[in-house]
């Protein structure tokens, strides 16, 4: 039971529909059919979807923590040049509505609807016929249900990541959006970070020639955040550790990979495979805080490995856990060149064998390859808006603004909805992967085989 229990939480109820349980072993064919099971009907219409241009796009956010009040400040630029207006905030805590409401006074002259007054308060924000965009900002659980809610009231969709937390969160989202003909984006913020953005148009201008493998990771030291007292992101997201064991957030990494690799425009995820270590590095510091929870299932490392369609292979980690720098590692292995970051460094291929190295580029090259290959989103905001290096070095200002303009301009948006499904599913997917002894697991198509299309990237576009 609590293993039907698991593969409910990570694949969905529906996939049990029609086959008893006890049918199923634990070997990597049963796990595989359930996958399979949660199979909906879809058609890839949203792929290039484009909407009306809304002159302003008016805008609702849905939690006001951290990084909901980081998302309310990137705002500011769009508010201050009439692109958008804030019409309503939410959250839980009266007090945290009423200190974004203040914030929002300083840049927008009108007020904006506060919804604080139960759990469910945020769906009278998306039952306002004077609301397009809802931006949430909630706990992980919570994105899928109120991504659907909204977009059935006929609001697009901007949620953090990620976008869904099952396979049948997944397809339910697709359903939803293809029905209602609403944009879901998952906002990947560091899509449109400087370096990333770096590299991609290097690699767009056939600087790495054809990629082989790549690297990404969230590595990131959060001990403090899970086992504070009283951060209201720490209270729920501990929670996530104590219960669950594979890659909880693939996206910073994979999300820059899958447009390294054209992800959903000419190729696909195939299938992947997951590891995790023990844990130890959480529970030691548990213990030391005198924190009431000191055990945890999350092990300190995971390890994803991913292949596509065309052969490409993807190496995806995950420790939140360990005491280390911060680093998303940013690999791209290709055949003319090679980059790894944190901190950024940069192989240039020799033409002839005796040109061949092991060296990286000095400063002085590395930063002319800067220069030159600047990708123009970035060449073109550092001279639009003073808060250019708002929101985790800038990236979060950018993504806000391209979402923004692209809803403006009635162009389909740099992050789709297929990009934002594929991306999260990794994270059950891996889960499935762990606790079946790391066997293969067959990524679902979740674009009606739409991806074999070979198409242009959104993100290249200058608007």
């Amino acid at each position: 039971m609590k293993r039907k229990h698991f593969l409910k939480s990570v694949i969905g109820a529906s996939a049990f529909l029609g086959i008893p349980f006890n049918s199923f072993s634990s070997d990597r064919t049963s796990v595989q059919e359930l996958i399979d099971n949660t199979q909906k009907d879809v058609d890839g219409s949203m792929f290039g979807f484009a909407d009306s241009p809304i002159k302003k796009v008016r805008v609702g956010i849905i939690g006001l923590g951290n990084r909901g009040n980081t998302l309310l400040e990137m705002f500011q630029y769009l508010v201050e040049n009439n692109h958008a207006e804030i019409v309503a905030l939410s959250d839980i805590t009266e007090k945290k509505v009423n200190s974004a409401s203040e914030k929002l006074a300083v840049w927008q002259k009108k007020k904006a609807k506060l919804y604080y007054k139960s759990q469910n308060d945020w769906k009278q924000l998306c039952l306002r016929d004077d609301i397009d965009l809802v931006i949430i900002a909630t706990p992980w659980d919570l994105h899928t249900p109120m991504a659907v809610y909204a977009m059935e009231n006929g609001k697009h969709v901007g949620s953090e990541v990620p976008v869904a937390s099952s396979i049948e969160d997944c397809w339910s989202l697709i359903q939803t959006a293809e029905r209602t003909k609403k944009h879901c984006m998952m906002m990947e913020n560091c899509n449109y970070n400087e370096e990333e953005l770096w590299a991609l148009n290097m690699i767009q201008e056939g600087v790495f020639g054809d990629i082989t493998h790549t690297e990404g990771a969230y590595l990131h030291d959060l001990r403090a955040l899970l086992l504070h007292d009283t951060y209201y992101e720490g209270q729920w997201r501990l929670h996530e550790h104590v219960e669950r064991d594979g890659n909880f957030y693939t996206t910073h990494g994979l999300g820059p990979i899958s447009f390294y690799l054209n992800i959903g425009r000419g190729d696909t995820f195939s299938h992947l495979t997951s590891m995790s270590s023990r844990e130890l590095n959480l529970s030691i510091a548990a213990k030391q805080a005198g924190h009431p929870i000191q055990n945890y299932k999350c092990g300190d490392m995971n390890n994803t490995m991913i292949r596509t369609e065309k052969g490409k292979t993807i190496l995806l980690q995950f420790d939140v856990h360990t005491g280390r720098p911060y680093s998303r590692i940013n690999k791209i292995v290709g055949t003319k060149a090679v980059h790894v970051g944190y901190p950024s460094r940069l192989y240039i291929e020799g033409e002839k064998p005796e040109y061949w190295g092991h060296n990286w580029l000095k400063k002085k090259e590395h930063n002319e390859y800067r220069s030159k290959y600047q990708h123009p989103i970035i060449s073109k905001l550092k001279t639009v808006s003073q808060g250019f290096k708002q929101g985790h070095g800038g990236m979060d200002f950018v993504m806000i603004y391209r979402l923004v303009r692209c809803l403006n301009l009635g162009l389909p948006l740099d992050i789709n909805l297929y990009d934002s499904i594929l991306w999260s599913s990794i994270t059950p997917l891996s889960e499935l992967s762990v606790a079946t002894n790391s066997q293969s697991i067959k990524i679902p198509d979740f674009t009606a085989g739409t991806w074999k299309k070979e198409n242009p990237l959104e993100i290249m576009r200058e608007i």
